[in-house]
């Protein structure tokens, strides 16, 4: 798999960008291919697959339904490397609006989170939906600006921009879409 790099962003100010580290879960819960699963124990929906520290896979939950449970298979008798599925990873710098993409489009719940090439975390479909009510508050206000229900001008708002899709506070509405300094050609000093 190809990993985007991460976009440096040249407002060093900015502190509303959310990162996929920022929600992640940590440490990783892992065990090695043989191994039967046990998450109960750990209180886990996933469990890393991992063999000399290189993940190989993830077991979930819905894994040992669809694989034990309607098969009539006591679960503790499957082994990780007969039902554990392709790890999809992030990197922790991206925004958790990549990692949203990323989810929708493998259709998954769950992707590793990686430091250095290392699976350090999880990132689930419900870590995102925990933060996105927050973000729709932020689109809901761009909207309203754009509409003219809001008093104040258009320019220097925060939000995403509609060009690149980065988080930007300072947002300039212009024909119909929202960019952010950088992709208006401006620097920052």
């Amino acid at each position: 798999m190809v990993k985007k790099p991460v976009r440096e962003h040249s407002d060093a100010n900015m502190t509303t960008r959310v990162l996929v580290s920022d929600i992640m879960n940590s440490p990783v819960v892992s065990a090695s291919p043989h191994a039967s699963i046990k998450m109960k124990q750990e209180q886990v929906g996933s469990i890393i697959i991992m063999e000399n520290e290189n993940p190989l896979g993830i077991v979930t939950d819905w894994d040992i339904v669809s694989n034990a449970v309607v098969n009539d298979v006591k679960p503790s008798m499957l082994k990780a490397s007969d039902i554990m599925q392709t790890l999809f990873t992030i990197e922790g710098g991206e925004g958790i609006t990549e990692a949203a993409r990323m989810l929708r489009r493998h259709k998954i719940k769950r992707l590793g989170v990686t430091n250095k090439n290392k699976v350090v975390g999880i990132i689930s479909a419900s870590d995102v939906i925990s933060v996105t009510p927050d973000l729709v508050d932020v689109i809901s206000e761009k909207a309203a600006i754009v509409r003219g229900e809001i008093g104040r001008s258009a320019g220097n708002i925060s939000g995403y921009c509609d060009d690149c899709g980065e988080w930007s506070d300072l947002l300039q509405y212009n024909e119909g879409t929202f960019s952010c300094e950088e992709c208006r050609g401006e620097t920052i000093h």
